[in-house]
């Protein structure tokens, strides 16, 4: 069965209107597979589809919740139905990052809870050998309480699959304490080994992070800052966690707090086809609005012009980004209170012109 996806934007947060950028809302609150829809991720497969993925369900915390995933063949205007692709019999699931590798393995990565608050958690994986139609059972990547999965991951010049992972701690819905720590899996396609990266410690403890690799061995991450949520909580004011790697991302440089906000959200990187890179962040202390992107042409050491992607009253969450071989980068994120998934997709040519015409 195939639905349409292109939702009228009055209904649902919607990135603003502007020349070579497209947005849909493909996934929103009359999906059936639960009211909640939150976070999401995108992959080209090699034969031109797109393939998305998100966690569904009742609630972040309801034990019900799957994985689903969607299609939208090459040259297409439609999604497939979503089809759910992952389900623990006892404990929640989600979070999960969908990735077609080099040699054609699809990989599907999610996180199992058992218990209460994400500290309990641990990342599962699934592959698919045959283009993200049928996928195998699930096998554990990590046993340790607490660690979770959420960016894309990227294939430095060793040839490794480097995929950014975090410790969570403090066992809390609604803080993360200051010693969780971002880190990084490193999947040796020859070996089929995984081997772990040195973590990665801030003032306010950090999460989520996203990297790219600048030259070969040179690898800078962007990360999501620790604490609570809104003002004067725990951590209050903190900004986005900046780290560094020069051995292929294998040990990492304390991190550093950048001038950009952050209200305990996740951000997204990219290096462009150009070898620019791409930060979409929300630039706010206290709330996950507007969302911005930022790009450098130095490596990340200075940025341009802030661009509002999305903003208003709404709350657009967890960005997502890929390029895709015809040059499109496609953003995903969330919006409407974890109800809905917005797909953007634009041009480098068209981001450049937007930040020169952004005041």
């Amino acid at each position: 069965m195939i639905v349409c996806l292109l939702l009228a934007p009055v209904l649902f947060g919607q990135a603003l209107p502007r020349p070579g950028f497209v947005h849909e809302a493909p996934f929103d609150p009359r999906t059936a597979t639960g009211k909640y829809k939150h976070p999401a991720s995108i992959t080209e497969l090699d034969n031109g589809d797109l393939y998305l993925t998100y966690y569904g369900g009742d609630g972040e915390y309801a034990p019900s919740t799957a994985v689903y995933g969607s299609r939208k063949g090459k040259g297409s205007a439609r999604w497939s139905t979503p089809a759910k692709l992952a389900q623990d019999p006892f404990y929640s699931a989600g979070n999960p990052v969908v990735w077609q590798a080099p040699d054609g393995l699809v990989w599907l990565w999610y996180v199992v809870r058992p218990g209460a608050t994400w500290s309990t958690s641990r990342i599962a994986a699934k592959v698919s050998r045959d283009g993200a139609r049928t996928w195998s059972d699930a096998s554990f990547i990590t046993f340790e309480e607490g660690t979770l999965v959420q960016a894309a991951p990227i294939v430095p010049a060793s040839g490794e699959y480097l995929l950014p992972v975090w410790k969570e701690t403090g066992h809390d819905t609604e803080f993360v304490a200051a010693d969780a720590a971002s880190f990084f899996l490193l999947y040796d396609p020859k070996t089929r080994k995984w081997t772990e990266s040195s973590r990665v410690h801030s003032r306010v403890g950090n999460i989520e992070p996203s990297a790219a690799e600048l030259r070969p061995g040179e690898l800078v991450a962007f990360c999501r800052r620790a604490g609570g949520y809104g003002v004067g909580a725990q951590g209050y004011p903190a900004y986005v966690v900046r780290t560094e790697s020069r051995d292929g991302g294998r040990t990492w440089t304390p991190g550093e707090e950048t001038e950009f906000p952050n209200p305990n959200a996740a951000v997204a990187l990219l290096k462009m086809a150009s070898g620019k890179l791409l930060l979409v962040f929300n630039d706010s202390l206290a709330e996950r609005t507007p969302l911005t992107a930022v790009v450098s042409g130095d490596g990340g050491k200075t940025f341009s012009k802030k661009l509002n992607l999305a903003e208003g009253k709404n709350d657009y969450a967890y960005p997502y980004l890929i390029q895709s071989k015809d040059g499109m980068v496609h953003l995903v994120y969330t919006s409407q209170r974890r109800s809905t998934v917005n797909h953007l997709t634009f041009t480098e040519e068209a981001l450049e012109k937007a930040l020169a015409e952004a005041k």
